[in-house]
């Protein structure tokens, strides 16, 4: 389907056919209808289908046709700052031949920005994309008239709900018109996003699109390793494949670990950085900014940069822990290949997660290979599920213990 069949405005197509934008992904051709007819609606899309266009286009093509009131008319609530100005990014682009205006909204900045944000609310740029906990803060001094929000959307939705936002979701819905349309998209559908859309939505329209299978282009391997052989383990992999590569994304789930990567590559003289929630707005922005202009050739990151965020160029993407979540893995390696490059997915398997990695590849259909250890490493654990006995083997060996008499 051609994005000229959906009769959006001269404006708002002008710009489309400015960026390219010829022929509509599924979720654009599925979504942007019900959008138009002003229906509630809740979608299961990955990212990388084209979901923020899909719900973004027909926001703008109402604005273009409506007349303005200087108030809010539309707020994007994202889990993350970085994904929040992605979006708005993404609004200014569509909408360049257009009057609409948007601005983004989240925490780490100074007063100013906090002051600049305020001035948003209050003058009434068309639409908020904001983080949750930032809008609160707003909302608490009572300056920000929601009378006129006609559309609140939810991006990345379980990731949010992962995040603990559920609270605030509510609290920003009761503060908002109940005569308004409710869109949800999300990349997977667990019963906690359902029990949300039941008390959000009114009798939405429902959108499912199977997770996709990763990229052909992407080249995917494991090694089976003990935790204490893994940093070592990234350091040897980085090492054999030289320094001609300009982009490396390597995840771990928690902030130790990242840290404990940077130091250990930096020592081996790779230039690395980091990424994670303890680092403040403008570290964050300018690690994104050297990681894009390939000023960093490594970044070690949490799962913030899982999703939404598009860095093209990356050639390897590294789990240093297999993802809890099978279609987390599918969005992790997602960021390589992309645009249809090639790129390479290395996950490193402790004994305890061959079972995680056995599910992630029943999702995938797809059998991953095993390397084995580099030279000089220990040997590797074997791949198959721990068992129960085994699991509880010191515990049993415990309670066989004649107990002490206390001294």
């Amino acid at each position: 389907m051609k994005f000229t069949e959906f009769n959006f405005g001269n404006e708002l197509q002008e710009g489309l056919d400015m960026m390219g934008f010829e022929k509509a992904t599924p979720i654009q051709e599925q979504a942007i209808p019900i959008i138009q007819n002003n229906k509630d609606l809740i979608a299961c899309a990955q990212t990388g289908t084209g979901k923020t266009a899909a719900f973004v286009l027909p926001i703008l093509d109402i604005l273009t046709k409506e007349t303005q009131n200087n108030k809010v008319n539309t707020i994007i609530i994202a889990p993350t700052r970085e994904l929040a100005k992605q979006i708005d990014m993404q609004i200014e682009g569509f909408s360049y031949f257009t009057n609409a205006s948007s601005y983004p909204i989240y925490g780490g900045g100074t007063g100013v920005e906090f002051d600049n944000q305020k001035q948003a609310l209050q003058k009434g740029s068309d639409i908020i994309i904001c983080t949750p906990g930032r809008l609160l803060a707003h909302l608490d001094f009572d300056y920000f008239d929601t009378s006129s929000v006609k559309h609140l959307i939810l991006d990345e939705a379980d990731r949010m709900l992962d995040m603990g936002f559920y609270d605030d979701i509510m609290k920003i819905s009761n503060t908002l018109p109940k005569n308004r349309q409710t869109l949800l998209f999300s990349a997977t559908m667990p019963p906690k996003i359902r029990e949300l859309a039941n008390k959000l939505l009114k009798n939405p329209e429902s959108i499912s699109l199977a997770i996709s299978k990763p990229a052909e282009g992407i080249t995917q391997s494991a090694y089976m390793c003990h935790d204490s052989q893994k940093v070592n383990l990234v350091r040897e992999i980085l090492r054999a494949k030289g320094r001609d590569l300009s982009h490396v994304l390597i995840f771990a789930s928690s902030i130790k670990s990242v840290r404990e990567i940077k130091t250990t590559l930096n020592k081996a003289g790779m230039k690395a950085s980091e990424m994670h929630s303890g680092l403040d707005q403008d570290q964050r922005e300018q690690t994104i900014r050297d990681f894009k202009s390939k000023k960093i050739r490594i970044l070690v990151a949490t799962d913030i940069l899982s999703r939404g965020i598009d860095i093209k160029g990356i050639e390897i993407v590294i789990n240093y822990e297999v993802p809890h979540d099978e279609e987390d893995y599918v969005h992790r390696i997602g960021r390589t290949a992309r645009a249809d490059r090639t790129g390479e997915a290395i996950t490193f398997i402790n004994p305890k997660q061959v079972k995680n990695f056995k599910d992630i590849e029943k999702l995938i259909e797809k059998e991953v290979p095993k390397l084995e250890l580099p030279k000089g490493f220990s040997k590797a654990p074997e791949y198959k599920i721990l068992s129960k006995n085994k699991k509880n083997k010191k515990w049993r060996n415990f309670k066989k213990q004649k107990p002490t008499s206390p001294k």
